[in-house]
C-alpha cells in the first residue's frame, strides 16, 4: 500500500468502523491497512482477547484535551471524600445506563447518611459504600479488594441466582452481554481467574501508558471479560474511577463521568461492538474505538462539579489563616462546595441537609460568606437563593 492511500484511510471519518471502510475501499485494502497499523502504530497490552491473543491500542488516535486533563487535576477544596452533587449525578446516571429506576432525591437522602427504606435505596446505599471504599487511597487495587468492592456495591443486592459462589472471586458459569444489537457471551468462566489477574497486574504496573488512556482501557477490558453474572458495567465504571483516585487525580470523585455516558448510552455500547466487529476483519483486537469514544465523549467534555471556576478561594484561605473563619463555618463551607457545587440553595435547605448546625449559625454563615464575595445571593419573592460563585460584589443584602 502506498503512503497516499494509507494516509487517506487513516484520516477517514469511519476509521473505527472497518466494515464501512470495506465498502469504500476493499476488503483486501482494509485488511492490509489494519495490519500496517498493528505493525507500525499499535501498542500491545499485557491483556488477551477471547482467542488468547494480545489486545492492542493506538495511543496517538485518541487525544485528550488540555482542558479535560486540567479538570481532573484540579484540587477540590471540599474536605469530603467525594462531591455529593457530582456523585448524586454519577449514581443517577449509572442507573440510567442500566435502565434502573431511581430519583435524585432518594440518592441524596442516602448520601446524606440516612438508612435505605426500600430495595431501590438499598442499591443506592451499595453505590455509596463503593464510592467510600474507592475514595480511600489506602484501599489498593487487588483482586481481594476488587471482590470486596463488587460485593458491597452490587453483589450483596442481587438475587441468589446471580450471586457468586462462596470463596469465588468471579462467576462460575456462562453469561451473555446485552446492550448492543446482539447478545454475546462473556469470557469463559474457567479463563476468568487468569485474565482478571492480568488486568489487576496491569492496573498496578508502572508502564508509562497515559493514565487517562489506561483508566479507559481498564474500563473496557473489565466489561469485555464480564467477570460477574450481573453488575459488570457498574463495577467497570467504579474500577475506572478507582484507578484515577489511586493515580492521584483529585477531582475524579467530583466528576460525574456516567452523566456523559448516559446522554448517549447507545454510543457507549456501540464503542464495545466496534472493537469486536473490527477484530473479525483485522484479525486482532484493538481497544482504540472504545478509547476514542471515551476521550471524545467523556474526558473532553468534563466539567468538574467541585468549585465554580470564578470562585476566589484565596479570600477564603486568607481568612482561614487569619482565624476569621470558625470551625463550624469551615465545615459548612466544605459541605456547600461538595453538596451544591454551583447549584443554588437556601438557608433552610442547608440547615436540613447539613443537620449539625442551628438556623442562626447557618444564617450567620451565609451572610458572612456573601459579604466576603464567596456566595452570591438572588431574591425570589420572600426567599433568598445562594450560590457559590466568585462574581458576587460582596455587598450585604
Amino acid at each position: 500500500m502506498d503512503g497516499a492511500q494509507f494516509a487517506k484511510m487513516l484520516s477517514d471519518k469511519h476509521l473505527f468502523e472497518l466494515n464501512r471502510m470495506e465498502y469504500k475501499y476493499s476488503t483486501v485494502s482494509v485488511k492490509e491497512f489494519a495490519e500496517l497499523l498493528r505493525q507500525n502504530f499499535a501498542q500491545p497490552l499485557p491483556l488477551t482477547d477471547f482467542s488468547g491473543n494480545k489486545l492492542f491500542y493506538l495511543p496517538n488516535l485518541a487525544q485528550i484535551s488540555t482542558n479535560g486533563m486540567k479538570q481532573l487535576l484540579s484540587v477540590p477544596v471540599s474536605g469530603q471524600n467525594f462531591g455529593l452533587s457530582a456523585m448524586t449525578e454519577e449514581i443517577y446516571a449509572t442507573f440510567q445506563i442500566e435502565s434502573i429506576r431511581s430519583t435524585r432525591s432518594s440518592i441524596r437522602y442516602i448520601l446524606d447518611g440516612y438508612a435505605p427504606r426500600d430495595e431501590q435505596e438499598a442499591r443506592i446505599y451499595g453505590m455509596k459504600r463503593g464510592l467510600e471504599f474507592i475514595a480511600n487511597r489506602q484501599n489498593r487495587i487487588t483482586e481481594e479488594n476488587l471482590h470486596y468492592l463488587y460485593q458491597i456495591s452490587t453483589g450483596d443486592y442481587l438475587p441468589d441466582e446471580d450471586r457468586l459462589l462462596p470463596n469465588h472471586f468471579y462467576r462460575h458459569g456462562e453469561v451473555f452481554i446485552v446492550g448492543g444489537e446482539e447478545p454475546r457471551p462473556g469470557l469463559p468462566a474457567e479463563r476468568l481467574p487468569g485474565a482478571m489477574k492480568c488486568l489487576v497486574d496491569f492496573a498496578n504496573a508502572n508502564d508509562g501508558i497515559n493514565e487517562l488512556h489506561k483508566a479507559a482501557i481498564l474500563h473496557f477490558a473489565f466489561a469485555y471479560y464480564h467477570p460477574y453474572f450481573d453488575g459488570n458495567g457498574r463495577t467497570a465504571r467504579l474500577f475506572h474511577l478507582w484507578y484515577l483516585v489511586q493515580q492521584g487525580y483529585p477531582a475524579a470523585l467530583f466528576t460525574p463521568f456516567s452523566r456523559y455516558i448516559a446522554k448517549n448510552k447507545d454510543a457507549y455500547h456501540k464503542a464495545y461492538e466496534r472493537v469486536e466487529r473490527n477484530a473479525l476483519i483485522s484479525g486482532y483486537t484493538d481497544a482504540t474505538p472504545f478509547l476514542f469514544y471515551f476521550c471524545n465523549e467523556v474526558y473532553n467534555r468534563l466539567q468538574v462539579d467541585a468549585v465554580p471556576p470564578k470562585t476566589d478561594l484565596e479570600v477564603y484561605q486568607t481568612a482561614l489563616a487569619e482565624g476569621k473563619i470558625t470551625e463550624k463555618e469551615r465545615l459548612l463551607w466544605e459541605y456547600v462546595l461538595s453538596a451544591y457545587g454551583a447549584e443554588e440553595f437556601t438557608t433552610k435547605q442547608l440547615e436540613k441537609d447539613f443537620r449539625n448546625a442551628a438556623y442562626a449559625t447557618i444564617r450567620t454563615f451565609v451572610m458572612k460568606f456573601h459579604e466576603m464575595g464567596l456566595l452570591t445571593a438572588r431574591k425570589a419573592g420572600n426567599r433568598v437563593f445562594y450560590r457559590v460563585d466568585g462574581t458576587s460584589d460582596g455587598r450585604p443584602l
